[in-house]
Order: structure tokens, then sequence, then C-alpha cells
């Protein structure tokens, strides 16, 4: 299956926007920081916006109806948002008389649920773990482990380097 681009990539490709999901998905991110930055606007002219600088994804413009949805969920203050979660998801809104594509925030945070990992799987992540090209952290991040699956990547990363 090819991947297509939407034309709107191409517009401002440095900000998530609601040409970045799929029909219907809804996308669980975690916010770094929030920082009011100049940003340059299709058109090319310059602005001031807060950004949401989110992890593994690219920065989202925030808008006042998503600060406030992201306020009504952590509170008014952009320090406390730091490591939160957020549900985004694309919708369309009335501007300038004409509708339009935005993203909004999910007013609860979806849970994203945590596969189990094959003993076949685990082995192969121990294995690129162990040779750099993998971390623990994202083992974690990615899989609902046993004690017993925690158990052997600890053993097996001891002895390692040992």
């Amino acid at each position: 299956m090819t991947t297509k681009t939407h034309w709107k990539q191409l517009i401002n490709p440095e900000y998530l926007g609601a040409y970045s999901l799929g029909d219907a998905e809804d996308m669980t991110v975690t916010i770094d920081h929030v920082k009011m930055e100049e940003i340059t606007g299709t058109q090319g002219k310059k602005d001031y916006a807060s950004v949401a600088h989110l992890k593994d994804q690219k920065p989202m413009i925030l808008n006042v109806t998503n600060s406030k949805s992201i306020g009504k969920l952590y509170g008014p203050f952009i320090e406390d948002w730091a490591g939160k979660q957020i549900t985004i998801y694309a919708t369309t809104t009335k501007m300038g008389g004409e509708v339009v594509e935005c993203l909004r925030i999910r007013p609860r945070v979806k849970i994203v649920e945590k596969r189990a990992i094959t003993d076949k799987g685990l082995a192969r992540a121990i294995a690129a773990i162990k040779d750099g090209t993998y971390d623990t952290q994202r083992l974690n991040e990615e899989y609902q482990l046993t004690e017993e699956q925690t158990s052997t990547v600890t053993g097996e990363l001891a002895n390692a380097q040992a």
C-alpha cells in the first residue's frame, strides 16, 4: 500500500495538523513543554503562538480552544502540562465563513493498552538492547512485560555486562 501525501503537509510541514491523522484516528501524545514562539504562517507571515512540543511527534500550535481543553485536564499553568498526555483528534470548524479542518483535544486521555510480547519477541528485543539498537525504556513503553519477563531482561543484561 502506497502512503499518499496530503497537500497541506507541504504548506507547514514543521507542525502537526489535521492532515497528520487518518480518518477517525486519535493520537495520544506526551507534552514535553509549551512555550510562546515565533512561527511562520502558510503565507510566510511571521506571528507568535503557543506551541506544544510533543515527545516523538512534531510540535502542535495551540489555539485558545485547545489551550482551554488542556487547562481543563491539567490546570491553567503550562509548566504543569510537561510530562502529561493528551489525546488529539481531527475534526472541522467554521472559520471566516468556511468549514476548515482542525485538531482538537479530547476531554479525557485515551489509555493505550500495551501489548504482550512473545518469548521470541523478547529474545529479539534483548539482542537489540545488547547491540545498542534498542533500549529497555522503549521496551517497557511498548510492551506489558510479565514479572518473569522483566526478570529475564534484567538477568540477561546483567550477564552481558559481567
